[in-house]
């Protein structure tokens, strides 16, 4: 990674480089924010459809970098490919989000392969290869998965709630199932990280968007042991390559992150105080984390909240992002406005 840092400034961020202005990409960052994410999404008969479907993807993942110039790209997929790959039933369903067939006893987990189905996930590593030579020579690309943890619990609930109530409470009441789902999202996830980095991908990022509902027993066992060995199977095929582990919401637990062979950066939420986090986290770069309410607001609170993130994390390598996604509802004026404050214009 030495060489490709050398000329960009994520990754060097990501190598421990301190950088007077930090790099620069948000998550979500291509979506329905942007008038021509809209346009060619309506092209596509679902969003699934969209996700599988390179000639979109490619289109997507550049659109705001040619609009911001952000110093990171992310392939545009979703978590949920994974599910998908292996064999369970994944639709979205307008303004409602994903719905997949719930994982209720035994007789559901068996019904998985047992490994994904690559040739389903093929769009991703095309999409992956198509943009290693389209970006910009200083852009960095990014692939990701979903941590086992927060895959697991759609696959469990078979949607979205506001707390993981229902995988959290089949962990209580199946621990042994939910571990063999664990270990097979452990092990399909870091191949798929594996292949996304042999495809073009530089650096990935393990979003654990459910971390935050875990008590700290279950946290170490749901999270923390399954990110990190997603990060080891990965370093040990990719060493050049950076894992950006994100999990949201542990604000209380991040030491537990502390010291993780083959992480080389942490994504923190908006609740993270940076001082906190430099104490907690001492060997790491450190990613975040603007409230994405804040990016909405714009005007005086945008301005203070971005000057809170580039102080707060000043004496560290860091990677100016958003606490989480970006929201649909965020002018592009207020982003554009966000980039030319962060680099000093």
């Amino acid at each position: 990674m030495a060489s490709a840092s050398s000329s960009k400034p994520f990754l060097a961020a990501l190598a421990g480089e301190r950088q007077a202005k930090p790099p620069v990409w948000l998550m979500r960052q291509a979506g329905r924010y942007l008038p021509e994410y809209r346009e060619i999404r309506a092209r596509a008969p679902s969003f699934l459809d969209f996700c599988y479907t390179p000639a979109f993807t490619v289109e997507a993942t550049l659109q705001p970098i040619r609009r911001f110039g952000f110093d990171a790209a992310i392939l545009f997929s979703d978590i949920l490919v994974v599910p998908d790959a292996l064999g369970q039933t994944v639709s979205f369903e307008t303004g409602e989000g994903p719905r997949l067939d719930p994982i209720e006893d035994a007789e559901g987990l068996a019904r998985l392969r047992d490994e994904p189905d690559w040739e389903k996930l093929a769009p991703a590593f095309e999409t992956l290869d198509r943009l290693k030579t389209a970006l910009p020579s200083n852009v960095a690309l990014i692939g990701f998965c979903g941590a086992p943890w927060t895959v697991a619990s759609y696959m469990i609930a078979g949607r979205g709630t506001p707390d993981q109530a229902p995988a959290r409470l089949f962990a209580y009441r199946h621990p042994e199932l939910v571990a063999a789902l664990i270990d097979r999202l452990v092990e399909a996830s870091a191949e798929y990280l594996i292949r996304q980095i042999a495809a073009g991908a530089e650096a990935v990022q393990i979003f654990d968007s459910w971390a935050g509902v875990l008590p700290p027993l279950e946290f170490e066992r749901w999270c923390v042991a399954p990110v990190a060995a997603i990060a080891a199977k990965v370093k040990a095929k990719a060493p050049h390559a950076a894992v950006i582990a994100f999990p949201r919401g542990a604000a209380s637990q991040l030491s537990k992150f502390a010291g993780m062979k083959g992480v080389d950066a942490i994504g923190l939420d908006t609740a993270v105080e940076p001082a906190a986090a430099i104490a907690a986290l001492p060997d790491v770069a450190l990613q975040g984390n603007l409230d994405p309410l804040a990016l909405i607001a714009g005007g005086a609170a945008l301005d203070e909240g971005i000057d809170r993130v580039l102080s707060g994390f000043a004496p560290r390598a860091h990677v100016f992002n958003l606490g989480h996604g970006i929201l649909p509802q965020t002018p592009i004026a207020h982003v554009e406005r966000m980039m030319a404050r962060v680099r000093g214009a």
